[in-house]
């Protein structure tokens, strides 16, 4: 088949881009930095088109003589507060999608959502992730095929999850002060993400359904800071910010460049991310526990700079 996908130089997309090529898949990336994105040509069969995802004419120009799109554009944070990043992110790139695929006559759509989208959730990320998963759908009919997925939080090398906070462990000393301690969690390994896209796209059973992805076992986020901890080596008292505290830090850092934590991942976490039952058995995919992959990681910079220390001290 021939694949465009959207969003495919992030964590997610290069896992996806793998997969689909080994199975002998012609994978197109669209992407607004060619040159920054190289490393993907790597991958058998992936070529990288340089463009605008939001330009309708762009999006219509890259799916001309393809078979499926792959949509995996998402953001966490918005420049602003008013909630009009996430809607151009995903509610309004969703439609433009839609009648891209329209007028190429794409059949296929394969559409990332969130655990816990929904038009009526507590933040502007789950409310337009639930616009946009609802239009998907709604478009979808005899000659248009839709399958949504739902992940909890994604962990696995190069994640901004895990890894953001074995960055603030290392920085912060003595006392870490964690916002929400309590939220509930259920992390997914990136492979398991990316193999349920990969193995749902030539099923007709999934066709119109929507799955939520999870890992095989429930965490506060206190226990996942507590976890990176032991797996870096530094171990750091967390102190348990209440709810007012918590809005209060979450207030604070989303004035801070790159918003670390924003009020509206304080509005997200409010509702636990976690699925109330097993992964869809026709996904075939037995979930991969955290403590089997997130120590190697981890701790791979920590070697690199021991090694990098070993060699200064030998010259």
């Amino acid at each position: 088949m021939n694949i465009c996908i959207l969003g495919g130089t992030g964590f997610i997309g290069g896992r996806i881009a793998s997969r689909l090529a080994k199975a002998g898949h012609r994978i197109t990336v669209l992407t607004r930095h060619r040159e920054r994105h190289k490393s993907l040509l790597v991958i058998p069969q992936v070529s990288i088109v340089e463009g605008d995802v939001h330009n309708l004419g762009v999006l219509r120009a890259a799916l001309q003589g393809m078979d499926a799109v792959i949509n995996l554009v998402g953001i966490l944070n918005e420049r602003g507060h008013s909630g009009a990043g996430f809607r151009i992110a995903h509610a309004d790139l969703a439609a433009k999608i839609v009648e891209a695929c329209r007028q190429t006559r794409v059949s296929r759509l394969l559409h990332m959502s969130a655990l816990n989208a929904d038009t009526n959730g507590p933040s502007h990320y789950l409310r337009s992730k639930g616009v946009a998963e609802n239009l998907v759908h709604n478009a979808a009919g005899e000659n248009f095929h839709v399958t949504s997925f739902r992940p909890s939080v994604v962990f696995g090398p190069g994640d901004s999850f895990l890894n953001r906070f074995a960055g603030l462990l290392r920085k912060i000393p003595y006392a870490f002060p964690l916002a929400c301690p309590q939220a509930r969690l259920q992390p997914i390994y990136v492979e398991d993400l990316a193999q349920a896209f990969t193995g749902a796209l030539d099923k007709p059973a999934t066709f119109g359904q929507g799955y939520n992805l999870c890992g095989p076992r429930i965490y506060t986020l206190e226990e996942l800071v507590d976890y990176v901890g032991r797996c870096i080596g530094i171990r750091r008292r967390i102190i348990r910010l209440n709810n007012t505290q918590s809005w209060l830090q979450a207030a604070i850092m989303g004035l801070v460049p790159g918003k670390p934590f924003s009020l509206d991942n304080y509005r997200s976490l409010q509702i636990d991310s976690v699925c109330n039952k097993a992964m869809a058995p026709i996904l075939d995919i037995v979930p991969t526990a955290l403590e089997t992959v997130a120590p190697d990681y981890l701790t791979s910079d920590d070697k690199h700079y021991a090694q990098l220390r070993k060699i200064a001290r030998r010259s």
